[in-house]
């Protein structure tokens, strides 16, 4: 900046000398000629001496200017002259980094080289040593079957029968320390638990404990006479097959001749098309038109009943801030039975109980009081693929719901292993509810097949002599021919029974499994 600073100095210097003061007055234009000859020699010799003291500033001025830009030159020569050592020292300095990064940078070039290498000879050898291995297997693999090819044709047996045999005479040998370790186990358990557990579920069915009756209905609508009928059926069946096609329910006239019987697997529609049935009935303009119109109305009818069913279920239980569909959705228990239980009287039963449960175990009471509220929420899906309870799970992810309340859903028929405590008590209370007496019915023909069932279940085992399904299919008593058996098949055979009537056969409640074996000696003194 001192060179271009002595610049600006030295022709800044340069204007401020006196400027020529010029003579720009004319002759009079009327003039006055003997006037102007007069006074030319004196304004000349005036031009002349300015003249000369100009020249002598400018000589001065340029002797300064000069020197001035001697010194700006050799000023600049030392500035450019250090400029030029700094750039050439960082010059240096750059070359010397740069060289040094680049020997680095081959070192480690260097190294990975060798790592790799290194790799790549360790995975060769790893290569040669896994198809080592895997030679050795096929080989050890060919020898095993050789062996077992051998031992099968010294043994005369397969290895499936051999196994069966290895089982069989291990089992029976075992047995006895198996009873004794069963019973010992159990005794602890019942010594520990029989109590405390009397007294929770007693006192949580105490507090289940609801005003209802359960109920069991069929969709059956009265008719006043058989000329109905014909209403109700209509010209070539149109009036029928509008009303089946519009509700999505079968008409059954064949049953009575003062009955109409309605069949639908979807409660709410059967319950719609009964209504709408007696309506249609009872105002006697049976037509297509007037169908659509009845069953419309209807339908707007029963949603708003199976909304405030849903709300007011939700508000008995304690449970708010559901969504609406999902309320709407818990609605529909009014009109779904399981077993001729209502589904609204069992999930407010079994809420309570849950909640009763929970505190007395210090549970979680809202992941128990959810859970015990939506574990039945897929059997009124709209769906048709898949168990009740998968449908449960699906819905309850559909409204992201908590993962603890959806393992509630999912575990509480034992689908999957229990997840925590809060399932394990939603299971409980279901049981409880489900099992009360007079809390369900089935039908008669599949009644009998279960109890045909679980006797086959029991016969099938060579000790069992006879076997008798009792207390409504609750209990199953099995009787050991006491020649063929041990006491200590009495306890093995009860729970190779139970596992096998948990696995095989759907039941309500419990199945209580009881093995007997006795001697009897009888003489007679004559």
């Amino acid at each position: 900046m001192s060179f271009f600073g002595n610049l600006s100095t030295l022709f800044g210097n340069q204007t401020k000398g006196p400027r020529p003061v010029l003579n720009n007055t004319r002759p009079d234009q009327t003039g006055k000629k003997h006037k102007k000859v007069s006074k030319k020699p004196q304004k000349l010799e005036e031009k002349s001496v300015v003249s000369r003291v100009q020249m002598q500033d400018f000589e001065q001025m340029k002797r300064d200017a000069q020197s001035k830009a001697r010194e700006i030159v050799v000023e600049a020569k030392a500035e450019a002259l250090a400029i030029r050592s700094k750039a050439e020292n960082e010059s240096r300095e750059i070359a010397k980094n740069a060289e040094q990064s680049q020997r680095n940078l081959e070192k480690q070039l260097d190294r990975v080289e060798s790592k790799l290498e290194w790799i790549a000879k360790r995975e060769e050898n790893l290569t040669e040593q896994r198809n080592n291995i895997q030679e050795l297997k096929t080989e050890i693999e060919k020898e095993k079957n050789k062996v077992i090819k051998k031992l099968e044709e010294v043994s005369q047996l397969t290895i499936d029968e051999a196994k069966d045999i290895l089982f069989e005479r291990l089992e029976t040998k075992l047995s006895k320390d198996m009873a004794q370790f069963i019973r010992q186990k159990e005794e602890i358990a019942e010594t520990e638990a029989d109590e405390k557990v009397k007294e929770i579920l007693v006192d949580a069915m105490k507090h289940g404990a609801t005003d209802y009756v359960s109920e069991y209905t069929v969709s059956v609508v009265e008719i006043p006479s058989e000329d109905t009928k014909g209403k109700i059926i209509g010209k070539s069946g149109r009036n029928i097959n509008a009303f089946e096609r519009r509700t999505g329910v079968d008409v059954d006239l064949d049953m009575s001749p003062t009955e109409v019987r309605l069949s639908c697997f979807d409660p709410v529609r059967r319950e719609i098309a009964r209504i709408s049935l007696e309506k249609l009935i009872k105002d006697g303009r049976i037509q297509p038109t007037r169908i659509e119109e009845i069953v419309d109305k209807v339908e707007q009818d029963i949603a708003k009943v199976t909304l405030e069913a849903g709300k007011q279920l939700c508000h008995d239980v304690g449970v708010y801030n559901l969504p609406i569909e999902l309320m709407r959705m818990l609605g529909k228990f009014k009109y779904r039975f399981s077993y001729g239980q209502n589904l609204i009287a069992h999930t407010l039963e079994e809420t309570k109980i849950g909640i009763k449960i929970a505190h007395e175990l210090n549970l979680d009471v809202k992941i128990v009081k959810l859970g015990c509220l939506l574990h039945d929420i897929g059997k009124v899906s709209e769906e048709v693929e898949g168990s009740h309870v998968e449908l449960g799970v699906k819905i309850a992810k559909k409204f992201n719901l908590p993962q603890s309340v959806i393992d509630c859903i999912a575990q509480h028929h034992e689908d999957e292993p229990f997840s925590g405590p809060e399932q394990m008590a939603v299971y409980i209370a279901d049981a409880i509810s489900g099992a009360r007496p007079g809390a369900r019915y089935e039908n008669h023909e599949e009644y009998v097949q279960r109890l045909q069932k679980l006797e086959d279940i029991a016969m099938e085992y060579k000790q069992v002599k006879q076997a008798y399904a009792i207390q409504a299919g609750r209990e199953i008593r099995v009787l050991l021919e006491p020649e063929k058996s041990k006491d200590s098949d009495v306890k093995v055979l009860s729970l190779k029974i139970r596992d096998e009537i948990k696995e095989s056969v759907t039941y309500p409640g419990t199945v209580t499994v009881t093995v007997i074996r006795e001697t009897r000696g009888q003489e007679v003194a004559k």
